[in-house]
Protein backbone atom coordinates (compact mmCIF):
# COMPACT_ATOMS: atom_id res chain seq x y z
CA UNK A 1 0.00 0.00 0.00
CA UNK A 2 1.75 3.60 -1.28
CA UNK A 3 0.34 6.41 0.54
CA UNK A 4 -0.08 10.08 -0.62
CA UNK A 5 -1.24 13.51 0.89
CA UNK A 6 -4.29 15.07 -0.31
CA UNK A 7 -5.76 18.38 -0.08
CA UNK A 8 -9.04 20.28 -0.06
CA UNK A 9 -8.84 22.81 2.14
CA UNK A 10 -12.05 25.35 3.07
CA UNK A 11 -9.80 27.76 4.94
CA UNK A 12 -9.45 29.99 1.62
CA UNK A 13 -10.67 33.09 3.61
CA UNK A 14 -8.24 33.06 6.54
CA UNK A 15 -4.47 33.39 6.69
CA UNK A 16 -2.19 31.56 8.98
CA UNK A 17 0.43 33.17 10.40
CA UNK A 18 2.44 31.52 8.18
CA UNK A 19 0.30 32.07 4.71
CA UNK A 20 -2.39 29.84 3.42
CA UNK A 21 -0.24 27.64 1.59
CA UNK A 22 1.96 26.75 5.38
CA UNK A 23 0.15 23.33 5.50
CA UNK A 24 0.40 22.46 1.51
CA UNK A 25 4.37 23.57 1.16
CA UNK A 26 5.69 21.88 4.38
CA UNK A 27 3.50 18.63 3.95
CA UNK A 28 4.57 17.98 0.64
CA UNK A 29 8.32 18.73 2.12
CA UNK A 30 7.88 15.92 4.78
CA UNK A 31 6.21 13.87 2.23
CA UNK A 32 8.93 14.29 -0.04
CA UNK A 33 11.80 13.20 2.56
CA UNK A 34 10.17 10.18 3.84
CA UNK A 35 9.19 8.22 0.60
CA UNK A 36 5.47 9.20 0.38
CA UNK A 37 4.22 8.55 -3.00
CA UNK A 38 2.05 11.65 -3.78
CA UNK A 39 0.66 14.43 -3.22
CA UNK A 40 -2.63 15.61 -4.53
CA UNK A 41 -3.89 19.40 -5.46
CA UNK A 42 -8.09 19.55 -6.68
CA UNK A 43 -9.24 22.17 -9.15
CA UNK A 44 -12.22 24.39 -7.39
CA UNK A 45 -13.70 27.30 -8.19
CA UNK A 46 -15.80 29.97 -6.60
CA UNK A 47 -16.65 29.04 -3.03
CA UNK A 48 -14.31 28.93 -0.11
CA UNK A 49 -14.41 24.96 -0.03
CA UNK A 50 -11.83 23.86 -1.62
CA UNK A 51 -11.31 27.20 -2.67
CA UNK A 52 -7.32 27.68 -2.19
CA UNK A 53 -6.73 25.31 -5.25
CA UNK A 54 -8.30 27.04 -8.31
CA UNK A 55 -5.48 25.58 -10.66
CA UNK A 56 -3.55 22.46 -9.99
CA UNK A 57 -1.10 23.26 -12.27
CA UNK A 58 -0.05 26.35 -10.73
CA UNK A 59 0.52 24.39 -6.91
CA UNK A 60 1.73 21.95 -8.71
CA UNK A 61 4.66 23.95 -9.90
CA UNK A 62 5.25 25.31 -6.85
CA UNK A 63 5.42 21.66 -5.71
CA UNK A 64 7.58 20.92 -7.75
CA UNK A 65 10.90 23.24 -6.90
CA UNK A 66 10.44 22.50 -3.39
CA UNK A 67 10.29 18.24 -3.48
CA UNK A 68 12.77 15.69 -5.06
CA UNK A 69 10.84 12.36 -5.18
CA UNK A 70 6.74 12.68 -4.86
CA UNK A 71 4.54 12.28 -7.78
CA UNK A 72 2.81 15.69 -8.11
CA UNK A 73 -0.78 15.13 -9.16
CA UNK A 74 -3.99 16.73 -10.03
CA UNK A 75 -7.02 15.44 -7.79
CA UNK A 76 -8.53 16.87 -10.24
CA UNK A 77 -8.34 18.96 -13.52
CA UNK A 78 -12.19 19.46 -14.70
CA UNK A 79 -11.23 18.86 -18.54
CA UNK A 80 -14.42 20.11 -20.04
CA UNK A 81 -13.90 23.62 -18.51
CA UNK A 82 -10.46 24.06 -20.45
CA UNK A 83 -8.90 23.62 -23.87
CA UNK A 84 -6.91 20.37 -24.23
CA UNK A 85 -4.03 22.55 -25.32
CA UNK A 86 -3.96 24.24 -22.37
CA UNK A 87 -3.98 21.37 -19.75
CA UNK A 88 -1.14 19.87 -22.02
CA UNK A 89 0.76 23.14 -22.25
CA UNK A 90 0.46 23.66 -18.14
CA UNK A 91 1.35 20.01 -17.31
CA UNK A 92 4.04 20.07 -19.31
CA UNK A 93 5.71 22.53 -17.55
CA UNK A 94 5.48 21.15 -14.39
CA UNK A 95 6.83 17.83 -15.69
CA UNK A 96 9.72 19.89 -16.91
CA UNK A 97 10.11 21.79 -13.62
CA UNK A 98 9.73 18.13 -11.51
CA UNK A 99 12.11 16.45 -14.20
CA UNK A 100 9.24 13.75 -14.92
CA UNK A 101 7.10 13.35 -11.91
CA UNK A 102 3.42 14.86 -13.18
CA UNK A 103 0.44 12.73 -13.41
CA UNK A 104 -2.97 13.94 -13.99
CA UNK A 105 -6.48 12.89 -12.72
CA UNK A 106 -8.99 13.98 -15.16
CA UNK A 107 -12.53 14.90 -13.91
CA UNK A 108 -15.52 15.92 -15.54
CA UNK A 109 -17.12 18.39 -13.26
CA UNK A 110 -19.61 18.19 -10.25
CA UNK A 111 -21.08 21.55 -9.88
CA UNK A 112 -23.09 23.70 -12.67
CA UNK A 113 -21.66 27.30 -11.87
CA UNK A 114 -18.09 26.10 -12.54
CA UNK A 115 -19.44 25.78 -16.54
CA UNK A 116 -19.56 29.22 -16.65
CA UNK A 117 -15.46 29.18 -17.39
CA UNK A 118 -16.57 27.51 -20.66
CA UNK A 119 -19.94 28.40 -21.91
CA UNK A 120 -19.43 26.76 -25.16
CA UNK A 121 -19.24 23.20 -23.14
CA UNK A 122 -22.88 21.27 -21.86
CA UNK A 123 -22.87 20.63 -18.76
CA UNK A 124 -25.28 17.39 -19.62
CA UNK A 125 -22.46 16.42 -22.15
CA UNK A 126 -19.51 16.67 -19.58
CA UNK A 127 -18.45 13.01 -19.09
CA UNK A 128 -18.06 12.79 -23.07
CA UNK A 129 -16.14 15.60 -23.33
CA UNK A 130 -13.68 14.29 -20.61
CA UNK A 131 -13.29 11.44 -22.44
CA UNK A 132 -12.04 13.34 -25.39
CA UNK A 133 -10.01 15.35 -23.66
CA UNK A 134 -8.22 12.73 -21.97
CA UNK A 135 -7.51 11.20 -25.73
CA UNK A 136 -6.12 14.74 -27.11
CA UNK A 137 -4.07 15.88 -24.22
CA UNK A 138 -2.30 12.20 -24.38
CA UNK A 139 -1.76 12.98 -28.22
CA UNK A 140 -0.27 16.28 -27.77
CA UNK A 141 1.83 15.33 -24.79
CA UNK A 142 3.55 12.17 -27.53
CA UNK A 143 4.34 15.36 -29.43
CA UNK A 144 1.25 15.34 -31.99
CA UNK A 145 -0.20 18.01 -33.59
CA UNK A 146 -3.61 19.32 -32.78
CA UNK A 147 -5.83 20.86 -36.42
CA UNK A 148 -7.12 24.37 -34.79
CA UNK A 149 -9.03 27.30 -36.28
CA UNK A 150 -7.05 30.42 -35.51
CA UNK A 151 -8.02 34.06 -34.83
CA UNK A 152 -8.18 35.03 -38.28
CA UNK A 153 -10.43 31.70 -39.13
CA UNK A 154 -7.53 30.01 -40.98
CA UNK A 155 -6.75 26.25 -40.16
CA UNK A 156 -3.85 25.34 -38.19
CA UNK A 157 -1.85 22.81 -36.91
CA UNK A 158 -0.08 22.95 -33.64
CA UNK A 159 1.79 21.43 -31.06
CA UNK A 160 3.08 22.11 -27.27
CA UNK A 161 5.99 23.74 -26.21
CA UNK A 162 8.06 22.76 -23.98
CA UNK A 163 7.85 18.85 -24.41
CA UNK A 164 7.57 17.02 -21.64
CA UNK A 165 9.87 15.00 -19.58
CA UNK A 166 7.84 11.26 -19.66
CA UNK A 167 7.29 10.29 -22.64
CA UNK A 168 3.28 8.98 -21.64
CA UNK A 169 1.10 11.24 -19.52
CA UNK A 170 0.12 8.61 -16.28
CA UNK A 171 -3.90 9.38 -15.91
CA UNK A 172 -6.19 8.83 -13.54
CA UNK A 173 -9.89 9.41 -13.85
CA UNK A 174 -11.89 10.48 -10.69
CA UNK A 175 -14.97 8.92 -10.02
CA UNK A 176 -17.84 9.46 -6.82
CA UNK A 177 -18.69 6.63 -6.82
CA UNK A 178 -20.51 5.22 -10.68
CA UNK A 179 -19.45 2.04 -11.46
CA UNK A 180 -19.49 3.32 -15.22
CA UNK A 181 -16.72 5.57 -14.29
CA UNK A 182 -14.64 2.60 -13.17
CA UNK A 183 -15.47 0.88 -16.48
CA UNK A 184 -14.37 3.60 -18.50
CA UNK A 185 -11.05 4.03 -16.34
CA UNK A 186 -10.42 0.95 -17.10
CA UNK A 187 -11.03 0.45 -20.92
CA UNK A 188 -9.07 4.22 -21.21
CA UNK A 189 -5.75 2.42 -19.37
CA UNK A 190 -6.38 5.05 -16.63
CA UNK A 191 -5.91 4.68 -12.60
CA UNK A 192 -8.63 5.46 -10.52
CA UNK A 193 -9.14 8.13 -7.97
CA UNK A 194 -12.17 7.60 -5.71
CA UNK A 195 -13.58 8.35 -2.42
CA UNK A 196 -15.80 6.47 0.58
CA UNK A 197 -18.45 10.04 0.32
CA UNK A 198 -21.10 7.97 -1.71
CA UNK A 199 -19.71 4.54 -1.32
CA UNK A 200 -18.87 2.66 1.29
CA UNK A 201 -15.85 -0.47 1.40
CA UNK A 202 -18.14 -3.13 0.42
CA UNK A 203 -19.35 -1.26 -2.44
CA UNK A 204 -16.48 -0.01 -3.59
CA UNK A 205 -15.06 -3.95 -3.74
CA UNK A 206 -17.58 -4.51 -6.49
CA UNK A 207 -16.40 -1.83 -8.36
CA UNK A 208 -12.55 -2.19 -8.01
CA UNK A 209 -13.08 -5.65 -9.52
CA UNK A 210 -15.57 -4.19 -12.34
CA UNK A 211 -12.63 -2.14 -13.06
CA UNK A 212 -9.77 -4.53 -13.15
CA UNK A 213 -12.02 -7.12 -15.34
CA UNK A 214 -12.04 -4.29 -17.86
CA UNK A 215 -8.75 -3.31 -17.45
CA UNK A 216 -7.08 -7.24 -18.22
CA UNK A 217 -9.93 -7.62 -21.30
CA UNK A 218 -8.69 -4.61 -22.74
CA UNK A 219 -4.94 -4.11 -22.05
CA UNK A 220 -3.59 -7.98 -21.13
CA UNK A 221 -1.47 -7.76 -18.30
CA UNK A 222 -2.26 -3.97 -17.02
CA UNK A 223 -4.52 -4.12 -14.28
CA UNK A 224 -4.78 -0.73 -13.61
CA UNK A 225 -4.22 1.26 -10.03
CA UNK A 226 -6.84 2.32 -7.78
CA UNK A 227 -5.94 5.29 -4.76
CA UNK A 228 -8.57 6.04 -2.44
CA UNK A 229 -9.16 9.63 -0.52
CA UNK A 230 -9.70 10.01 3.14
CA UNK A 231 -9.77 11.78 5.35
CA UNK A 232 -6.93 11.50 7.97
CA UNK A 233 -5.24 12.19 11.45
CA UNK A 234 -3.60 9.90 13.77
CA UNK A 235 -2.61 10.16 17.38
CA UNK A 236 -1.19 8.61 20.39
CA UNK A 237 -5.16 8.58 22.06
CA UNK A 238 -8.36 7.57 20.02
CA UNK A 239 -9.85 9.78 22.51
CA UNK A 240 -7.50 12.42 22.29
CA UNK A 241 -7.91 12.30 17.91
CA UNK A 242 -11.85 12.89 18.52
CA UNK A 243 -11.23 15.81 20.54
CA UNK A 244 -8.76 17.17 17.95
CA UNK A 245 -11.12 16.45 14.63
CA UNK A 246 -14.90 16.83 15.53
CA UNK A 247 -15.09 20.67 15.95
CA UNK A 248 -12.89 21.45 12.65
CA UNK A 249 -14.35 18.23 10.71
CA UNK A 250 -18.02 18.69 11.88
CA UNK A 251 -17.24 22.78 10.28
CA UNK A 252 -15.37 21.46 7.42
CA UNK A 253 -19.00 18.91 6.80
CA UNK A 254 -21.56 22.18 7.24
CA UNK A 255 -19.54 24.04 4.69
CA UNK A 256 -19.94 21.94 1.97
CA UNK A 257 -23.38 20.56 2.80
CA UNK A 258 -25.48 22.74 0.37
CA UNK A 259 -23.12 22.14 -2.22
CA UNK A 260 -22.53 18.12 -2.30
CA UNK A 261 -26.53 17.84 -1.26
CA UNK A 262 -27.33 19.99 -4.43
CA UNK A 263 -25.07 17.47 -6.81
CA UNK A 264 -26.89 14.45 -6.03
CA UNK A 265 -29.17 13.08 -8.24
CA UNK A 266 -31.21 10.92 -6.22
CA UNK A 267 -32.11 13.18 -3.67
CA UNK A 268 -35.46 13.19 -4.89
CA UNK A 269 -36.50 16.19 -7.41
CA UNK A 270 -38.94 17.14 -3.75
CA UNK A 271 -35.52 17.93 -1.60
CA UNK A 272 -34.96 21.38 -1.04
CA UNK A 273 -31.68 21.91 0.65
CA UNK A 274 -32.63 25.40 1.74
CA UNK A 275 -35.62 24.61 3.61
CA UNK A 276 -33.87 22.44 6.05
CA UNK A 277 -33.75 24.25 9.79
CA UNK A 278 -30.35 25.11 11.18
CA UNK A 279 -30.78 21.78 13.68
CA UNK A 280 -31.92 19.62 10.86
CA UNK A 281 -28.27 20.51 9.18
CA UNK A 282 -26.59 19.90 12.49
CA UNK A 283 -28.11 16.43 12.97
CA UNK A 284 -27.36 15.42 9.68
CA UNK A 285 -23.58 17.05 9.78
CA UNK A 286 -23.19 14.96 13.32
CA UNK A 287 -24.19 11.53 11.85
CA UNK A 288 -21.91 12.59 8.79
CA UNK A 289 -19.10 12.89 11.09
CA UNK A 290 -19.83 9.91 12.95
CA UNK A 291 -19.81 8.19 9.55
CA UNK A 292 -16.28 9.25 8.99
CA UNK A 293 -15.10 9.05 11.74
CA UNK A 294 -15.57 5.50 12.81
CA UNK A 295 -15.71 3.91 8.95
CA UNK A 296 -14.58 6.26 6.15
CA UNK A 297 -11.92 7.83 6.97
CA UNK A 298 -8.45 7.56 8.90
CA UNK A 299 -8.77 8.29 12.56
CA UNK A 300 -7.54 7.67 15.67
CA UNK A 301 -4.21 5.59 16.52
CA UNK A 302 -1.64 4.04 13.81
CA UNK A 303 -3.09 0.62 15.37
CA UNK A 304 -6.65 1.56 14.39
CA UNK A 305 -5.95 2.46 11.16
CA UNK A 306 -3.65 -0.54 9.96
CA UNK A 307 -7.06 -2.42 10.32
CA UNK A 308 -8.82 -0.01 7.60
CA UNK A 309 -6.00 -0.39 5.47
CA UNK A 310 -5.29 -3.81 5.53
CA UNK A 311 -9.61 -4.06 4.53
CA UNK A 312 -8.91 -1.44 1.69
CA UNK A 313 -5.45 -3.61 0.03
CA UNK A 314 -7.42 -6.57 0.68
CA UNK A 315 -10.22 -5.08 -2.05
CA UNK A 316 -7.57 -4.26 -4.36
CA UNK A 317 -6.85 -0.43 -3.17
CA UNK A 318 -3.51 0.72 -4.18
CA UNK A 319 -3.01 3.77 -2.97
CA UNK A 320 -4.40 6.29 0.28
CA UNK A 321 -4.87 9.80 -0.63
CA UNK A 322 -4.69 10.98 2.77
CA UNK A 323 -6.25 14.43 3.16
CA UNK A 324 -5.12 16.47 5.79
CA UNK A 325 -6.46 19.59 5.49
CA UNK A 326 -9.93 20.12 6.50
CA UNK A 327 -10.15 22.37 9.48
CA UNK A 328 -7.53 21.08 11.77
CA UNK A 329 -4.93 23.82 13.28
CA UNK A 330 -2.07 23.42 10.41
CA UNK A 331 1.17 22.85 12.95
CA UNK A 332 -0.82 20.04 14.81
CA UNK A 333 -2.04 18.54 11.22
CA UNK A 334 1.54 18.52 10.79
CA UNK A 335 2.67 17.12 13.60
CA UNK A 336 0.04 14.07 12.88
CA UNK A 337 2.09 13.30 9.81
CA UNK A 338 4.87 11.64 12.07
CA UNK A 339 1.80 8.94 13.16
CA UNK A 340 1.10 8.72 9.17
CA UNK A 341 4.48 8.19 8.37
CA UNK A 342 4.82 5.43 11.00
CA UNK A 343 1.49 3.90 9.15
CA UNK A 344 3.21 4.43 6.17
CA UNK A 345 6.28 2.54 7.58
CA UNK A 346 4.08 -0.54 8.63
CA UNK A 347 3.29 -0.97 4.63
CA UNK A 348 5.88 -0.39 2.39
CA UNK A 349 7.50 -3.66 2.43
CA UNK A 350 4.05 -5.69 2.65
Amino acid sequence: MKFGLFYFANDSTVDSEGGRYEILIDGAKFADRNGFSSIWTPERHFHSFGGLYPNPAVLGAALATVTDNISIRAGSVVAPLHSPLRIAEEWSVVDNLSGGRVEVSFASGWHPVDFCLNRDVPYVDRKQIMMRTIDQVRSLWRGNSMEVVDGANQSASVRIFPPPVQPELPTWITSAGEVETFRIAGASRSGVLTHLLHQDIDELAEKITEYRTVARHEHGDWTGRVAVMLHTFLGDDREYVRGVVHDPMCEYLKSSFHLIARSIADVGPDFDIDELAEEDIDFLVGRSFESYFNERGLFGTVDEAARTVERLRDIGVDEIACLIDFGVDGKVALDGLQHLNELRQRFSDR
